[in-house]
């Protein structure tokens, strides 16, 4: 039997990294425990770059990372987690690694080999790209400058690593292999200097020579990479052994780096790095240029062909360890969309995992009939558009939840503030937005900018199949790009799942209506080129002709399908960088709504949609992430929650932000003609001052306004380098943003904007005990509903946070496990709701009747509950049940009317007026208690529950009636 149950109850995302290790995490357990969580659901912990922050830049899977702990304090870690009944879910990065640098074998062995090392088919790349001068070369476009440039500065240098006995060339950290085929030169150079002394170097010279080009069997690349180490290893000797060699060998190297000041003398080193199996260039080049697939447009990044069988085994050889030996209990798959085949891939990992798991053994902490539909507990890093659903045949439990967080998250918008916000937005801005063309427009750009070296490497291959077939000879390369821009920014959705074996109704449909809108907006006279890649992109055009094995037209089909699969991987990171990195950055009707996973367009969520959802979640994934905050959000959670609550107050809204606009419009610069913040940036400000302003911020110039300040101005810097509008990461406008910064600083000085922050203040006092009662209802919804709730790391106190790195800070752990070992009255922690304690009650409170009742939650039917009354619309409430042990969940939602006046987050109780709720049969004689307060409730006979007697002492309730 394992220490940990098989089966996620609750989760808490950690973000490991050299400030937070495996050792701070051991001490931790208890405090999990406490607060009711079932596995800790840890950032990834494999071996990453130097100093990384995140863990995404993976370098070796086979390891651990040592700046967060080696394979004895993981031990200990998972030791400690399984003491308290607690698993661990990984965050596993299958899609790419970190490149460049000097830290990654495998493409360290690519660039010195090329196409022949065995790691080539590791990575995505190109090896025959249009250019022919690229064949057989990988770009590595990792140069601060043009190539000229940092040649002539002497910024690329030729070394000898003695004790290896092998040379590089490098930039700065980044160490470029040569290849064993310019040793010989290399060494005769050095040979050339000495006497009967170098005579040791012939033999060497010769042998190197001998090598040649590895062979493309695996087997005889390794047998060559062996005689290639023992000739370094001998290399290595003879230079420690002869000081008059290893003098030699280091003028020799010397002479190849040149000097500085001399142009030519930099020709044998150009040479030289002309003849090596990559070709560096100026970063600026990679948008154009680069032929490998990146994470989005990141450089440092290189894509995997994980659905090669051996890179798969090599890859997940520590994890499938980790599993086998008891000490995983699931998995998180980074970026999904990111794989060539996303289903193939994770029912391989099951498979895996079956035989692993069979040695493990079932977990006696879970409860009775609560099972997985699969093997082992994998949830996948998938962003699903509004009228999207996972795919019922993924092998996996579900998705990470950046579903669930917009979906809850929309309860706290007003519906009928829509027009309003909207006309406040656009009169503010003083310009219309039109969400949906913005989106379009903006794929485009990124797809022509950012990722234009990937969009030529597809239309390259697609204009190579048009030439399979006298049909489509004449469709030219330029025609194909424009119409692949078109469809690509058309379609609905961030992929499709086309296969050779598959091409399911969703996909068709999406297909079709990318296709068909493209078409309509083309300008091309010739639309005859978008029929043409329907037909690619369905795979149409790669069915069999009978007894030709060729498709339609005479394409191979084969490259059909590589071509269709392609375009999936290429699509996602256009969605992304288009709408969650750009878009999200630019469109600030409510900012609240943009979040990861969400669409901006879209106002809000209704009851009746939040209970048809979690009904159809808890049918077909019931054990899928449900996230209110993550690593990665744009905002947190309760940022978001109080931000909401503008929607309910849109006419003072718009009097303030015009007030706002006037007094501080002198605190703005002129730059090119042009105010500087822009209004929009402006609008986005108010926003976040609302949203992110500390509870425990003294005013008017106390204690942490200058932390905030920083923070805000931070934030900001970033968001219009992501909107790429006035200021970008590739061009940063160093006047706009000094603007910026300096008119944040103004905003937020208590001097220069006195009555700018008495005015924000003013507001605040009505908007936070608002946003913090929706921060508690969205929390206990999280809980509560079909689905295993996810806790980011801190947020079981107010998370005031914003994109990261603010998402990021230290916890204070001491301070939670104090609050937690304390037992404040309701009262005391309504009353003193500002430090966070109340939240922290919740969650603990509500997580141990989930350990309580582990089945009622995992598999209890979920029923709606009608309100009625003066204000049925401002409650949220729904019944699980299983047998007769049932839960009672009521969340309030659009309180502000309720909420005049109250200086903490609980309704005056006669405001409720005669709303009730609507209880179905429950049964007889149950008298469920209130796991919040405490005290017995008694169930009206006619079954109508006052909600002015249910939420008269705390704001939420949570009824539960005992089994039997």
């Amino acid at each position: 039997m394992t220490g940990a149950p098989a089966v996620p109850r609750a989760t808490i995302r950690l973000q490991f990294s050299k400030e937070f290790t495996f050792d701070q995490a051991t001490g931790l357990a208890p405090y999990f425990a406490a607060l009711g969580v079932s596995h800790v659901y840890a950032s990834p912990f494999l071996l990453a770059r130097s100093g990384s922050t995140h863990g995404y830049d993976i370098t070796d899977h086979a390891r651990f990372n040592p700046e967060i702990g080696d394979e004895a304090s993981f031990d200990r870690f998972v030791a400690a987690l399984h003491e308290h009944g607690i698993g661990l879910i990984l965050d596993f990065v299958p899609n790419h690694m970190g490149v460049g640098a000097s830290d990654n074998p495998w493409w360290l062995d690519v660039l010195e080999w090329g196409p022949a090392s065995p790691f080539a088919q590791f990575f995505d790349i190109d090896w025959e790209p249009a250019d022919p001068r690229m064949h057989g070369k990988v770009l590595l476009p990792f140069l601060g400058d043009h190539y000229g440039a940092v040649l002539e500065r002497g910024e690329l240098q030729l070394k000898f690593d003695a004790e290896r006995g092998a040379f590089s060339v490098w930039y700065w950290s980044h160490r470029l292999p040569v290849a064993v085929r310019n040793y010989p030169r290399l060494l005769r150079a050095a040979r050339d200097m000495l006497g009967d002394e170098g005579a040791a170097l012939d033999a060497l010279i010769a042998a190197f020579a001998g090598l040649g080009n590895a062979p493309k069997s695996v087997q005889r690349q390794a047998t060559v990479h062996r005689e290639a180490e023992e000739l370094r290893a001998q290399l290595a000797a003879t230079v420690a052994g002869s000081p008059a060699v290893a003098d030699a060998i280091g003028r020799a190297v010397a002479a190849v780096n040149g000097t500085t000041g001399r142009p030519d003398s930099f020709h044998d080193l150009h040479r030289l790095l002309e003849e090596q199996h990559y070709r560096i260039a100026f970063w600026r080049v990679a948008a154009d240029e680069i032929n490998y697939r990146r994470f989005f447009d990141i450089n440092d990044l290189a894509g995997l062909r994980i659905e090669r069988p051996e890179l798969f085994e090599l890859a997940h050889r520590l994890v499938f360890r980790l599993i086998g030996e008891g000490k995983l209990q699931g998995i998180r798959l980074d970026h999904i969309d990111g794989l060539f085949d996303p289903v193939e891939y994770c029912e391989r990992l099951q498979d895996r995992a079956a035989y692993l798991t069979l040695n493990v053994g079932a977990s006696a902490l879970d409860p009775p009939g609560v099972r997985l539909k699969q093997p082992f507990y994998v949830v996948v890093e998938k962003i699903l558009a509004h009228h999207e659903a996972l795919r019922a045949d993924w092998p996996v439990a579900g998705t990470t939840g950046y579903e669930f967080m917009n979906l809850v998250g929309g309860l706290f918008v007003d519906p009928a503030a829509e027009e309003a916000m909207t006309r406040t937005y656009h009169g503010f801005i003083r310009r219309e937005v039109d969400f949906e063309k913005m989106v379009v427009e903006t794929k485009r750009k990124v797809m022509l900018s950012s990722l234009s070296s990937e969009l030529h490497v597809l239309a390259s291959q697609i204009h190579r199949l048009a030439q399979e077939s006298w049909n489509t000879r004449d469709f030219t390369f330029t025609g194909i790009r424009r119409a692949l821009v078109d469809v690509a920014a058309c379609l609905p959705v961030y992929r499709t799942y086309v296969t050779a074996e598959r091409v399911v109704e969703e996909d068709r449909r999406y297909l079709d209506w990318a296709v068909a809108r493209a078409r309509k907006l083309a300008v091309a006279a010739d639309a005859s080129v978008y029929d043409f890649l329907h037909g690619v992109l369905t795979t149409d055009l790669a069915r069999e002709q009978e007894g030709t094995g060729r498709g339609r037209h005479g394409y191979k089909p084969a490259d059909v399908v590589a071509i269709a699969m392609k375009f999936q991987q290429f699509t996602g990171p256009v969605m992304a960088k288009s709408l969650e990195d750009t878009v999200f950055y630019r469109y600030f009707r409510l900012v609240a709504l943009n979040e990861v996973g969400g669409e901006p367009s879209r106002w809000g969520t209704s009851p009746s949609a939040f209970h048809h959802v979690n009904q159809e979640r808890l049918k077909r994934f019931p054990f899928n992430l449900l996230a209110t905050a993550t690593h990665d959000h744009k905002r947190g959670e309760d940022t978001r929650a109080r931000i909401c609550v503008l929607s309910e107050m849109p006419e003072l809204w718009e009097q303030r932000v015009r007030r706002w606009q006037r007094m501080n419009r002198f605190k703005k610069r002129e730059i090119e003609g042009l105010a500087a913040p822009g209004r929009n940036d402006e609008y986005m400000l108010y926003q976040t001052l609302v949203g992110a302003w500390p509870l425990d911020l003294g005013w008017p110039s106390g204690e942490g306004l200058k932390d905030f300040c920083e923070r805000i101005c931070a934030y900001m810097t970033k968001a219009v380098r992501e909107a790429k509008v006035r200021s970008s990461w590739t061009a940063p406008n160093a006047d706009y943003e000094d603007a910026l910064t300096r008119f944040v600083q103004g905003v937020l000085d208590p001097e220069r904007s006195a009555t700018f922050l008495a005015e924000l203040m003013d507001l605040l006092e009505t908007v936070a005990p608002v946003g913090a009662l929706n921060g508690l209802s969205q929390t206990l919804l999280k809980l509560t509903a079909p689905g295993v709730p996810d806790i980011y790391q801190g947020t079981d106190f107010w998370d005031l946070s914003l994109v990261d790195p603010d998402n990021r800070r230290p916890v204070d752990y001491a301070a939670r496990h104090k609050a937690l070992a304390d037992e404040p009255e309701v009262a005391r922690l309504v009353d003193g709701w500002r430090d966070g304690r109340i939240k922290q009650f919740v969650v603990a409170r509500t997580l141990d009747l989930r350990k309580r009742e582990a089945a009622l939650f995992a598999a209890g039917e979920y029923r709606p509950v009608e309100a009625v009354g003066e204000h049925a619309e401002r409650v949220v409430a729904f019944l699980r049940r299983a047998g007769d042990a049932f839960a009672l969940v009521v969340a309030p939602r659009l309180t502000l009317p309720l909420m005049q006046g109250v200086a903490a987050p609980l309704p005056p109780a006669e405001r409720w007026g005669d709303t009730a709720l609507m209880l179905p049969e429950l049964p007889e004689g149950a008298a469920p208690a209130d796991v919040f307060t405490g005290r017995t409730v008694g169930l009206p006979s006619d079954g109508r529950l006052p909600l002015a007697e249910l939420l008269d002492r705390f704001p939420l309730a949570l009824l539960h009636g005992p089994t039997g």
